[in-house]
């Protein structure tokens, strides 16, 4: 049940970024921008949880890479937010 629902949540983020980057294609405004990089960033810490947690449960520990996928994400949505503010 755990696969299913780190598969969904990987797959909603990929949404996320798909549809956040088609608006900033379509509407060229810079905030959507950085929410589709963080989304990005977002949908590889969900691809790394699944591989991390379903695919390799024992042989590979991809929790610091996942906590860099984050905090980047995280960062790069932060970063946006403030350079817009100017």
């Amino acid at each position: 049940m755990a696969a299913i629902v780190y598969a969904l949540c990987a797959l909603t983020s990929l949404t996320c970024f798909v549809l956040l980057w088609r608006a900033w294609r379509g509407g060229g405004h810079r905030l959507l921008f950085w929410a589709a990089l963080c989304f990005a960033g977002m949908t590889l810490n969900n691809f790394m949880l699944v591989a991390d947690k379903v695919i390799y449960p024992t042989e590979i520990d991809l929790s610091s890479w996942r906590l860099w996928a984050a905090l980047g994400a995280v960062l790069l949505l932060l970063f946006g937010m403030v350079w817009e503010e100017e």
